[in-house]
């Protein structure tokens, strides 16, 4: 097996492992140990699946949709790290969160270019430019977001919460996109039906709004403490 074909099995493999993890990880209780465990399997999975993806697309980086790939991989390995240390985190934000508000910048920047880019091109359809925007904007309202962690000295109590909720959300939407939608043909052909695999994508937007709500509005007592690590 060429190393090639390996990257790509350690991308496929992963990217079921994620998707399988994650969706335990969102409905299990949180901060019991079936949410934390998971958790971690969902974090490692996905880096190792964005990581493989973000580097095959990168040696097809001439074609236009392997760039939305590159990009969707480097932002989604991001997302994942900095939730996870955001509820890991005992100390005040460092160098390591400064560089994350760095590398989200940079990603935003190079999507909007790649949207621009693609728009501006004759002949030019919402593909990839729309996507590219969108994934611009995110990451660079992740970076805000990061910086104003930074200079707030961290998060607590909801808002940290929040934050660690929405990036790993918005990772598994990516996750379950790019397979559901985006891999439909590996589906049989009776499954291949619009609204039938939109719909673990769309669940994982409903479950994410639902936290936020929950989380903003009425914070459970239990979440806190748990899944932030304190004792």
């Amino acid at each position: 097996m060429s190393d090639a074909s390996l990257v790509l099995l350690a991308h496929l493999l992963a990217g079921l492992a994620a998707i399988t993890a994650g969706f335990v990880a969102l409905f299990a209780r949180k901060g019991q140990a079936i949410h934390r465990k998971s958790g971690i399997v969902f974090v490692t999975a996905m880096v190792v699946m964005a990581t493989a993806g973000a580097g095959m697309a990168a040696m097809k980086f001439h074609i236009g949709f392997q760039k939305m790939n590159t990009i969707a991989g480097l932002f989604t390995v991001y997302l994942v790290v900095t939730a996870l240390l955001t509820v890991r985190r005992r100390s005040a934000p460092g160098p390591l969160d400064t560089a994350a508000m760095v590398f989200a910048l940079l990603v935003g920047l190079f999507a909007i270019w790649v949207g621009l880019d693609a728009m501006s091109r004759p002949k030019a359809t919402w593909f990839p430019g729309v996507p590219a925007f969108v994934f611009g904007t995110v990451a660079l309202l992740s970076a805000f977001g990061d910086f104003r962690m930074i200079r707030a000295g961290g998060f607590k109590g909801a808002r940290r919460i929040v934050r660690h909720l929405w990036r790993m959300c918005f990772a598994l939407f990516i996750a379950t996109g790019s397979f559901f939608l985006g891999q439909a043909k590996v589906f049989p052909e009776e499954l291949r039906i619009f609204p039938v695999l939109a719909t673990p994508v769309i669940l994982v937007l409903l479950a994410m709004v639902y936290w936020w709500v929950r989380i903003r509005v009425w914070p459970p007592r239990w979440t806190l403490p748990i899944l932030s690590g304190e004792r």
